[in-house]
């Protein structure tokens, strides 16, 4: 898989950055800024970093608690604090030019007319550039923090969410592109036919409109999902343009891509324009060895107590304390949080027969994303892979520490995947659209009105 070929299609590349790293002693390793999560500097290097390697985007994660209330793990882990998303990509807009910027926003903790306003804002701010990723919260103590005494059931968080999306992109269509006249002469400052007022009402919201940010660059920001469970699969096919998700085996890559493809149909939908992006997970090395090495030293600065709270977080909150670690991964119950993530551990647990003290070091860094270690040239044959067969359209890189893990991809990987043909070389858009290949949006309400009929 070494030849440069010409390709119609291209690989994307979102840059997922977390605090210090994906790996979670990654703030133990010693290039690393411990003190990441609360500095600007350090993000505005990886941005630029990323930058120049001509990614597609940058994207934070985020959750609207401290997740781990085991206070011995978390006291361990640097996952504590770390910037408000959109607050911190707002001032990266102003140190970019190109890059995409993509933010983790909950519709279970928040509401639409309030999203829809900061990520036009965002878009404004940057030229065209603004993502959300729209997430259903699945954590107890997110809940906690917004006067419930228990987490809403899974059915009615995507159930909310659906109609989350709806008013977003409702407010989002308040205005005609060309509605601001801004004409100093006549008096007029928009046109107001070309306002839209939402009026909606709905089961879970009532939001009337209009939004009082003009229509953005973009005419939406770009829509991401992660869920993976068949509602969230459901719900991407309806109303997502991107898809984070977390595969093992390229078989379960090829099938999810065939799944969702397959319910665009349904949706008035054509399958290029839902981009399709599993998790990576890369260590690199010259050499196989020197991968492994550089892995190794991660694996050792786990500590046992950490690697335990992070899978029982990971499986729903489930107490794993009480078995013994170097027994077998026992049956998990069903929970009310993230199912598609723990059915993926317990499917990697029982495919290769690990115990819990393995399966916890085995997600410690890719927290079941895939976890690749070797050279560029080996890391590049799986990626491509991937793309060739239908695995995947483009990949968003977990660097298993920062700044030299992102660095290391964009030195080593980026350029080998460019020899290949198969990532470019130039930025050839403005707009985060036009790095992913996306089109850009009519006005829904603008769409459906036809001109009357004249009569003589």
């Amino acid at each position: 898989m070494s030849e440069a070929r010409p390709h119609q299609r291209q690989i994307s590349l979102g840059a997922f950055l977390m605090e210090t790293g994906h790996h979670i002693a990654a703030w133990r390793h010693p290039d690393t800024h411990a003190t990441g999560g609360l500095d600007f500097a350090h993000y505005a290097e990886l941005a630029q970093i990323a930058e120049r390697a001509k990614f597609d985007a940058i994207f934070f994660a985020d959750s609207v608690s401290v997740r781990d209330t085991n206070l011995p793990s978390l006291s361990r882990t640097a996952r504590a604090d770390h910037f408000e998303p959109l607050t911190l990509l707002s001032a990266l807009s102003v140190v970019t030019k190109h890059i995409g910027l993509i933010a983790t926003v909950s519709t279970t903790f928040n509401e639409p007319y309030n999203v829809a306003r900061k990520f036009a804002s965002l878009d404004h701010l940057s030229g065209g550039r603004s993502g959300w990723n729209l997430v259903t919260s699945s954590t107890e103590t997110e809940a906690h923090n917004f006067g419930f005494d228990r987490h809403p059931d899974h059915a009615q968080r995507y159930e909310r969410a659906k109609e989350f999306h709806d008013v977003v992109t409702g407010l989002w269509d308040s205005w005609d592109d060309d509605a601001f006249i801004r004409d100093k002469e006549s008096g007029v400052y928009f046109d107001a036919d070309k306002l839209h007022v939402l009026e909606h009402r709905g089961k879970h919201f009532k939001v009337r409109g209009p939004l009082n940010v003009a229509r953005s660059p973009q005419g939406r920001p770009v829509v991401i999902q992660a869920g993976a469970s068949d509602a969230g699969k459901e719900l991407a096919a309806q109303t997502a343009e991107v898809i984070f998700v977390a595969h093992q085996t390229l078989d379960e890559a090829k099938a999810f891509y065939r799944d969702v493809k397959g319910r665009l149909a349904r949706y008035g939908r054509r399958p290029e324009h839902l981009k399709i992006m599993p998790g990576i997970f890369p260590v690199i090395g010259r050499t196989q060895q020197e991968a492994q090495d550089k892995f190794d030293a991660l694996q050792n600065l786990i500590h046992p107590t950490v690697g335990l709270s992070l899978l029982s977080n990971m499986s729903g909150g489930i107490d794993l304390s009480k078995y013994p670690v170097d027994g077998p991964v026992p049956e998990l119950p069903e929970t009310n949080g993230g199912k598609s993530r723990q059915r993926l551990l317990l499917d990697l647990a029982r495919r290769d027969n690990l115990t819990i003290r393995q399966l916890y070091l085995r997600i410690a860094g890719a927290r079941g994303h895939q976890q690749v270690i070797g050279t560029p040239q080996s890391i590049a044959d799986q990626l491509q892979q991937w793309f060739e067969e239908e695995g995947a359209d483009g990949f968003n890189i977990m660097s298993p520490w920062l700044p030299g893990g992102l660095s290391e991809f964009a030195e080593l990987v980026v350029p080998e995947l460019q020899r290949r043909g198969l990532f470019r070389t130039e930025y050839s858009g403005n707009t985060l659209r036009d790095h992913l290949g996306l089109p850009r949006p009519k006005n829904q309400f603008a769409a459906q009105e036809t001109p009357v009929a004249q009569t003589a």
